[in-house]
């Protein structure tokens, strides 16, 4: 899988990086939030806290993992600054505690939605900061955040979702989807779970170590659906399935990042939580892997066959690391041919570009859809290339 390597480096070094760099604002902070299909910035376009998380995210990890000689190191830090800086000037009620949904261009409030999952992101992104910077301050505000979503973000049998900036339940609009308002989401646990084992992985904090068993345990019990190899993506406050909806994107992301919050806890739950991700991977390559790329989701029966950008990215993750664990020819083969799709199709090859939303099953992009947005960011993409380079 050498090549493999080469080329995400490669295409992180060549592509992804200079994208998001050429989106700092240097006015008002942040990056900025939209990008059409036509390659027309919007300045005065509201800034997505996930978003700005999720890249401040990014560019701490791509200055981890690469080399000087391969890239300017110091402008990855430069940027990874800048998104820090704002996160904590404009992101954070200094008031109420927590994050934001949104921003205006300028870093006044827009929606001052706290969802559960927004936190989660901003934990995650300050936890990789604290690895490159040892700033104090950093992990401080990460433990402040994991406070709330422990002591407002959830009930005795787990994690609710959306909140007003009071911190006060709300629907559920912004991660309910196909006709439901879900009172809890798989997409939400997952996150959370992720943004936990990167705290973990820095802090070595007991306490976090256990929220990251509690949350294998009730996906074991409540979330994986061991007759349909599959999640359930959206539940009612017992956790009651509510749609019959086979999201592949999201299986085959779980997978691989419960593989890794696993090893990182240790304690039995490698082998605890083996069987559940591989049953998955292998569900998804089974049902959902077709023309060397991944179908988005399954609902009711019917397939949704769009080739969404995040979907093929995790896929490549997922299938990776189900190789490496396994030796399985097949994950290999799957995997190095979706990034053959990503390549040909959903990379954008117009000048100083990314990668198109989605294409259809054929590579057929659609110019509805903007190039960045509050969802559209460096995160699947990015993580895609780093995650390949530390693993092969």
């Amino acid at each position: 899988m050498d090549i493999l390597k080469k080329e995400m480096k490669n295409h992180l070094i060549k592509v992804i990086i200079p994208f998001w760099e050429k989106l700092c604002d240097e006015d008002y902070g942040g990056f900025y939030g939209y990008m059409d299909f036509d390659q027309s910035i919007d300045k005065k376009y509201e800034k997505g806290c996930i978003l700005n998380s999720r890249i401040l995210w990014f560019f701490s990890n791509a200055y981890e993992t690469l080399d000087d000689s391969e890239v300017n190191r110091d402008e990855l830090k430069k940027m990874a600054d800048h998104a820090y800086e704002f996160l904590v000037k404009d992101c954070l009620d200094k008031d109420n505690g927590g994050v934001f949904w949104s921003l205006n261009y300028d870093g006044t409030e827009k929606d001052t939605t706290k969802h559960t999952y927004n936190q989660a992101f901003a934990i995650y992104a300050l936890s990789s900061y604290y690895r490159i910077s040892n700033n104090e301050q950093s992990i401080k505000i990460a433990y402040d955040l994991y406070n709330i979503i422990e002591n407002k973000c959830r009930d005795i049998d787990g994690y609710l979702e959306a909140f007003d900036k009071e911190f006060n339940l709300i629907e559920n609009d912004k991660l309910s989807e196909n006709g439901v308002m879900a009172y809890r989401t798989m997409n939400t646990l997952l996150h959370v779970y992720e943004a936990y084992t990167e705290f973990y992985i820095v802090t070595k904090d007991e306490k976090v170590k256990d929220k990251l068993k509690w949350i294998m345990d009730l996906i074991e019990a409540k979330i994986y659906n061991g007759d349909l190899k599959r999640q359930e993506v959206f539940f009612d406050k017992d956790y009651n399935s509510l749609i019959d909806l086979h999201s592949y994107g999201h299986d085959i992301e779980t997978a691989w990042l419960v593989d890794k919050g696993a090893e990182a806890v240790g304690d039995g739950y490698v082998e605890k939580m083996n069987e559940i991700t591989s049953r998955l991977v292998e569900k998804v390559y089974e049902v959902a892997y077709t023309n060397n790329s991944l179908s988005n989701e399954c609902e009711k029966g019917k397939v949704d066959t769009y080739r969404v950008w995040w979907v093929q990215a995790e896929a490549v993750v997922g299938f990776a690391n189900e190789y490496i664990k396994t030796g399985n020819e097949k994950y290999k083969q799957a995997a190095y041919s979706i990034w053959g799709f990503i390549k040909e199709y959903l990379v954008d090859k117009r000048n100083n570009s990314e990668w198109f939303w989605l294409t259809d099953e054929n590579g057929k992009p659609y110019e509805n859809k903007p190039l960045v947005e509050p969802w559209k960011c460096p995160y699947h993409n990015g993580r895609m290339c780093m995650e390949i380079i530390k693993r092969i």
